[in-house]
């Protein structure tokens, strides 16, 4: 298993500062009936692009639906800083989402947090190599009723040569609070590397 930083990046939570280049916003939310709800509200108070038109993205929902459109800007090779508002359950990722600011004025005071999507290279005994990236965590369980021994390399680096178990993860700062607590991992500040 080799995990690293994934070159590309994304920036969620306290949002980012906006200037004149990010004219151009997306607004994406969940399909719950709180976050259509306040789409609809959002909707009337600036003129939006669709995602694959914008400069930055505003995003209503949970942790779950920002994540969503993180992977899905991977996926479209679209990469933009991205603003959260929360209407989920944790919202560990979003910012609140009631505010007497207009969305222009928050997303002018917000302050910049970048995250690293994890690359996990898996090769399987029979050499076949599978490639994904991950905003939350990388694991891999065990399938058979043997031990996994696994090499676990981070950046490049081995980290382990050999690790005798049931299974591995490894979490970003993005994941700590998710898969990494219930398995009583720390949860990490979102800066940290």
């Amino acid at each position: 298993v080799a995990a690293a930083s994934y070159p590309t990046q994304a920036t969620i939570c306290e949002g980012f500062t906006i200037m004149p280049e990010f004219s151009r916003l997306a607004l994406l939310a969940s399909p719950t009936d709180r976050a259509q709800d306040a789409c609809d509200a959002l909707r009337k108070a600036r003129d939006w692009v669709p995602l694959e038109d914008a400069q930055a993205v505003v995003v209503i929902g949970g942790d779950g639906y920002m994540l969503q459109t993180l992977h899905t800007m991977i996926d479209i090779d679209h990469i933009i800083p991205a603003f959260g508002l929360n209407l989920g359950t944790v919202g560990f990722l979003m910012n609140e989402y009631r505010s007497s600011r207009s969305i222009d004025e928050r997303l002018a005071k917000a302050t910049q947090i970048a995250i690293s999507p994890l690359r996990m290279t898996a090769t399987t005994n029979s050499g076949e190599v599978h490639s994904v990236c991950a905003i939350n965590e990388v694991s891999l369980l065990r399938e058979t009723r043997q031990t996994a021994k696994l090499e676990v390399s981070v950046n490049g680096k081995v980290r382990m040569p050999e690790l005798a178990c049931d299974g591995v993860l490894v979490a970003t700062p993005a994941g700590s609070t998710a898969y990494n607590l219930s398995a009583n991992g720390p949860i990490l500040p979102l800066s940290s590397n």
